[in-house]
């Protein structure tokens, strides 16, 4: 489970001239069909930034101001500082309906609601670049020529270039296809019926691991790691897609909590099928595949997780047999804890591994040489996202989440612990990548009162060029809602065992002597952190402007705090967070502004679950609660999330009853909007049917507005704004309004 994309806040540009400009004028009514409009008033929000393999070029995927969820090619040759579009996605894509399955794939990527173009890839001799459109595939030149490379009314599903760029591969009809460039392709694995398929990661993998890859070019063009799936062992959940104008029913193998998981197997072959050889993963078929890389040694590398998550193996395979033997083991930093995956590490040409690891209680960096581990980062931040390695010289670089809530790229050396450098500028909050050579940097930045700007970088943090520099100045989409704008405060308070947690607070105008009612939103589950002081968008103003303060809290669970913050939650969701969103409210009754009896609670997923069990634990504590698509039921949940925290239904039956929104539904005796995509295939509608029918059959009052057609993200234009305006006409209905 990931937390859905969701703009949160947005602050007065105080320090532009801009802004001083224009703190007089005449405020302009943010609303949420304002909000939810083209162009976005975020300004440009640039994707998958790459840089050629020549370094000359930088291409990314930029959306559209008349459509900000259209996105087309666009290439910047760093030498010239001109920028071109490459390839115009509504000119060369034909509309044509996706697949089911692309359509769950990205909807587990996060993408669901992109048009256009979505992913790419460069060719390693930097010729040009491949792009999937509307279900086929394209070779777009630098020149401007585009090449199409396949015209089927099946969908290509997970396209690549190999490694030297001779072949294109993808996944059609449950098995892998591979050509020459320019040529036709064919099928190399067998077709073995519906519950086989090859090439694909499985539901859990995609899901939860973070893993949308299901086979691995080798070195040289010469062998293909490729992921066989046998869903045959998984249960099957009835998914009834409820539309606007009818019902699609589709039979998902979706692996619930404590129940079979797919058979994850891997083999080894040449491009085309043959030389076939099975990798030795281990006896207990019961594990899963966390990641899949070849080595410069050309050997193959496999994280190998039980089905416990606390232990992983890294297996090193012989391509030529599939013989495998152990490398290395990592295991969980507590016995009451899981190993958290992660795309943080790179193999190096020498043959050592640059790792990370939370063994220490952090996230650190270690380098693995020669059997012996070598630490490489210290100190009590949690270090996370591998930007880059510069082997040249010696140095990798990483993100860093420091105690101002910013996040900061940082450089070490690569063969020693010593005091990282910080390449990047205190007060804005980044991320980064770097080309294969770590020799230059893309930075993204934001502050509380800047839009994510980009540029390239030295690797001392120089900017060389901006890439979007994003000013907010008169002809930005957000100039005319400047005038009004607050920045958000930042505070702390103690959990119940004195532990700091982070909160962060909106406020309207107000007048002295009156109160305000507050939208306390709320995800509170493992993964996401909420409160940081980068740029999250113009929902919170628009809530603002209505006359309502906008608060946050981050409690125990929650992430980038180390192991013994996240812990709490072992076994035990629906607990700690609960109390620690409850210290939140009760700091904001303190607060001679705040209207003590007119705070209310939204949350969506893991969020909307939250709602429901802090209005059963604490009744009369909050005015009302807005649920979305909540999990209501953890063994209604997929395996590799629920087990991973509450372990195994089977064996601790117990923990699972206390977490259950169910048991105490009928507790809720505040107002509750509930809310539910009727097509989601992540928290599967059964969530919120089951809780329905409880509060029904116990003459429990609530309203509730079902999506036909929406899945998990329930998004859009038109229903975000119909979504937002719901819930405040709920809000009003029951009383929790503004001063007058």
């Amino acid at each position: 489970m990931r937390i859905p994309l969701l703009a949160a806040a947005v602050a007065l540009f105080s320090s532009s001239a801009f802004a001083d400009d224009h703190a007089m004028s005449e405020p302009q009514e943010l609303t949420f069909e304002r909000v939810f409009a083209s162009p976005s008033l975020n300004g440009p929000s640039p994707r998958q930034a790459k840089l050629s393999p020549d370094g000359r070029y930088l291409t990314l995927l930029r959306n559209r101001e008349d459509d900000r969820e259209r996105y087309d090619l666009w290439g910047f040759d760093i030498s010239t500082q001109e920028w071109r579009m490459l390839v115009d996605s509504e000119a060369l894509g034909t509309g044509r309906e996706l697949s089911e399955d692309e359509k769950m794939q990205r909807e587990r990527a996060r993408v669901g609601n992109l048009k256009g173009i979505i992913s790419y890839q460069w060719a390693s001799d930097g010729s040009g670049v491949l792009v999937p459109l509307d279900g086929d595939l394209y070779f777009a030149k630098l020149d401007g020529t585009v090449q199409r490379l396949t015209d089927t009314e099946e969908t290509e599903l997970n396209p690549k270039l190999s490694s030297k760029g001779g072949y294109v591969s993808f996944v059609r009809d449950r098995q892998l296809w591979v050509g020459e460039v320019g040529e036709a392709a064919a099928p190399i694995t067998p077709k073995e019926g519906e519950t086989i398929r090859w090439g694909e990661a499985e539901f859990v993998a995609q899901e939860e691991m973070s893993r949308m890859d299901g086979y691995w070019w080798g070195p040289n063009d010469q062998r293909i790691a490729v992921q066989r799936t046998d869903e045959s062992p998984v249960g099957i959940v009835t998914r009834a897609a409820i539309g606007a104008t009818g019902t699609k029913v589709f039979d998902q193998r979706y692996p619930v909590a404590g129940s079979d998981n797919a058979i994850v197997e891997l083999y080894v072959m040449d491009p085309d099928g043959g030389n076939r050889v099975k990798v030795d993963l281990g006896d207990d078929t019961d594990i899963y595949v966390a990641r899949v890389n070849w080595g410069p040694d050309d050997y193959l590398y496999v994280q190998r997780q039980n089905r416990e998550q606390t232990v992983l193996d890294m297996l090193k395979v012989d391509p030529a047999t599939g013989a495998s033997e152990v490398w290395f083991t990592e295991k969980a930093a507590r016995e009451d804890y899981w190993i958290n995956l992660s795309n943080n590490y790179r193999f190096l040409k020498d043959g050592s591994l640059l790792w990370w690891s939370e063994r220490d209680g952090f996230g650190q960096y270690y380098r693995f040489k020669d059997g012996e581990w070598l630490k490489l980062t210290s100190g009590n931040t949690h270090k996370f996202d591998l930007v880059g390695v510069n082997e040249s010289e010696g140095e990798f670089f990483y993100t860093v989440a420091t105690g101002d809530l910013t996040r900061q790229i940082r450089s070490s050396p690569l063969d020693y612990l010593r005091r990282p450098a910080t390449i990047t500028k205190n007060g804005y909050d980044h991320s980064a990548s770097m080309d294969g050579k770590g020799t230059v940097l893309y930075i993204s930045r934001s502050s509380v009162n800047q839009p994510t700007q980009s540029y390239l970088a030295r690797t001392n943090g120089e900017r060389i060029t901006w890439v979007e520099e994003n000013a907010l100045d008169a002809d930005h989409p957000y100039a005319p809602y400047l005038a009004s704008h607050v920045e958000p405060e930042f505070g702390t308070v103690e959990a119940e065992d004195g532990t700091e947690l982070h909160w962060m607070m909106y406020k309207p105008e107000m007048e002295p002597g009156k109160q305000y009612p507050v939208l306390y939103y709320h995800y509170s589950g493992p993964g996401p952190q909420t409160v940081d002081k980068g740029w999250d968008g113009a929902l919170a103003q628009a809530v603002v402007d209505k006359g309502y303060i906008w608060f946050v809290l981050d409690g125990r669970g929650s992430a980038n705090r180390g192991v013994d913050f996240e812990q709490p939650i072992y076994r035990a969701m629906g607990g700690v967070e609960v109390r620690d969103q409850k210290v939140g409210a009760e700091y904001l009754k303190t607060l001679d502004f705040v209207d003590g009896d007119k705070i209310a609670l939204y949350g969506w997923s893991y969020g909307g679950y939250m709602t429901l069990k802090q209005l059963q634990a604490d009744p009369g504590l909050y005015a009302a609660g807005i649920s979305g698509a909540p999990v209501t039921k953890w063994e209604l949940y997929d395996t590799h999330y629920t087990e991973r925290y509450m372990g195994d239904p089977r064996e601790v039956p117990e923990a699972y009853k206390a977490a259950s929104a169910i048991p105490d539904a009928t507790k809720i005796s505040d107002p509750l909007l509930l809310i539910h995509g009727m097509a989601d295939d992540n928290v599967v509608f059964e969530n919120s049917s089951e809780l329905i029918s409880v509060l029904q059959e116990g003459n429990v009052p609530f309203e509730m507005m079902l999506y036909p057609g929406y899945t998990h993200r329930v998004a859009g234009e038109n229903i975000s704004p119909h979504l937002w305006n719901t819930i405040f006409r709920f809000l009003e209905a029951h009383g929790v309004t503004p001063p007058e």
